[in-house]
């Protein structure tokens, strides 16, 4: 037998070398990836699983290709959502019930026809596009999976809040690199009422976005749900910051991120107390916020409701104001629940969603939607869509200021020390201590110790 060497320029002329999100792989002929978003959407479950697989394999470029060949589809289901008369009336469509399950899978990402975005979910593939396009990673960590309806719950108003509107859905797709891991499943609970109604809910558990160099490296990090300005302005500072360290040796680099992080530090405890002054609330000799600590014990492990009260805001809460206080008093202990709901007031626009944001939420409540489509001539106080999505706003500027100055300044303190660069290890002290969520406790504060329930093994069903 004779050997024949091919040289290498031939090889790699006569294939294709193909990108995928799973895999590096060879294909013997460009694909076509239209035909692909097209089979896609087939009424067999064997052909469109197959194809939304390989389109998923090529990335960005195959959900593209998916949003392409079926934009007029797309665009006819969503403006029907737009149109609060139209959007309370369920239309049976087998092929968009197809597409949106397409769209899901090859994005990674639910309701992606709303968001039109593309995540990885391998980190170092992450890592490899956004060196190849200069770019920075936005990773997000969350309970459960994004392509899940029930993830957790700051996950879920991220797809609704965040990447469903169209500035952040630009910015986002057109100038960093997505990609999500899940840290752990979400606890889920049922109440079956017994006459054939179920009521399903997620129980506690947060979400993180971090701001990665195209090394991995964090930059800085947005704990829970902010509104779309807030996010936007934060995640564009970090882009900023990137791009100035980029060129640096590594001591410099080092010290310009660390002074950063100071200089941030120093301004959001300015903006805190601006705000506490224009409430005229004075914190004299305000010393620094004490440490944040939880147990790491299994056996002591922060309770569910605690944490729950740090993943979402529980709304407006009345209690008596403190007109004073004692020099010495830290921020935290002169900003209490009203105070807080005061200065969420203050910053009304940071709650503020677009008409892409409403028209997704007016889509997952159609009931809602077809009393506000039905009472137009009713007062807006009695319309269920309006006064739902005016208390959504409201409970996003909550969240956003209380995140900003309690958790995000927490975390450029950490990063202005040096002492947690390592990602997954950031990531675990923000669940412990910040969350309040260790994974030292596999029940998530669901199960106190030493409570007696008067149920064999306390409920648990392994």
């Amino acid at each position: 037998m004779r050997w024949t060497l091919i040289p290498v320029a031939l090889l790699l002329a006569s294939a294709t070398f193909c990108f995928g999100q799973e895999a590096y792989y060879f294909c013997s002929a460009p694909v076509d990836l239209n035909g692909l978003a097209r089979s896609a959407i087939s009424d067999d479950a064997t052909t469109a699983q197959t194809a939304i697989t390989t389109l998923r394999e090529h990335g960005p470029d195959g959900l593209q290709a998916l949003l392409s060949t079926h934009a007029d589809l797309i665009a006819h289901h969503c403006d029907i959502s737009k149109s609060p008369v139209q959007a309370a009336v369920k239309v049976d469509d087998p092929t968009w019930d197809r597409l949106k399950t397409a769209l899901d899978q090859v994005s990674g990402q639910r309701d992606c026809h709303a968001s039109r975005l593309f995540w990885y979910t391998d980190l170092e593939q992450a890592k490899a596009a956004a060196a190849r396009e200069h770019k920075p990673i936005l990773s997000l960590r969350l309970l459960g999976k994004l392509t899940d309806e029930y993830s957790c719950a700051n996950s879920r108003f991220f797809r609704t809040t965040l990447y469903a509107n169209d500035e952040v859905s630009e910015v986002l797709r057109t100038r960093f690199i997505l990609h999500w891991k899940s840290v752990r499943p979400v606890p889920k609970v049922t109440i079956d009422f017994g006459d054939g109604r179920k009521l399903e809910r997620t129980l506690t558990g947060n979400s993180i976005h971090y701001v990665l160099d195209a090394e991995g490296r964090v930059i800085d990090a947005l704990p829970g749900l902010y509104g779309p300005k807030p996010f936007l302005r934060e995640i564009e500072r970090a882009e900023k910051i990137i791009q100035q360290a980029a060129a640096l040796p590594p001591v410099e680099h080092e010290r310009l991120l660390m002074a950063y992080h100071r200089e941030r530090t120093d301004a959001i405890q300015a903006a805190w107390q601006e705000d506490l002054s224009k409430l005229g609330i004075q914190v004299v000799g305000t010393v620094p916020a004490r440490p944040m600590h939880v147990a790491q014990n299994i056996h002591n492990p922060p309770l569910a409701a605690v944490a729950g009260r740090v993943a979402i805001t529980k709304g407006f809460v009345e209690m008596p104001m403190v007109a004073a206080f004692n020099p010495g008093t830290t921020l935290e202990q002169a900003t209490t629940d009203a105070v807080w709901n005061r200065i969420a007031m203050l910053h009304p626009e940071d709650g503020a969603l677009d008409e892409a944001s409403v028209a997704l939420i007016a889509s997952q409540h159609p009931t809602a939607t077809a009393a506000a489509g039905y009472a137009i001539s009713k007062s807006v106080v009695e319309n269920p869509l309006v006064r739902m999505v005016r208390a959504f706003q409201g409970s996003i500027a909550l969240d956003t200021v209380r995140n900003e100055y309690l958790f995000h300044r927490q975390i450029h303190q950490w990063l202005a020390a040096g002492s947690t660069t390592n990602l997954d290890k950031l990531n675990e002290r923000v669940y412990s201590e910040l969350f309040l969520t260790p994974s030292s406790d596999p029940w998530l504060g669901l199960m106190p110790a030493d409570t007696y329930t008067a149920l064999e093994n306390n409920g648990v069903v392994k």
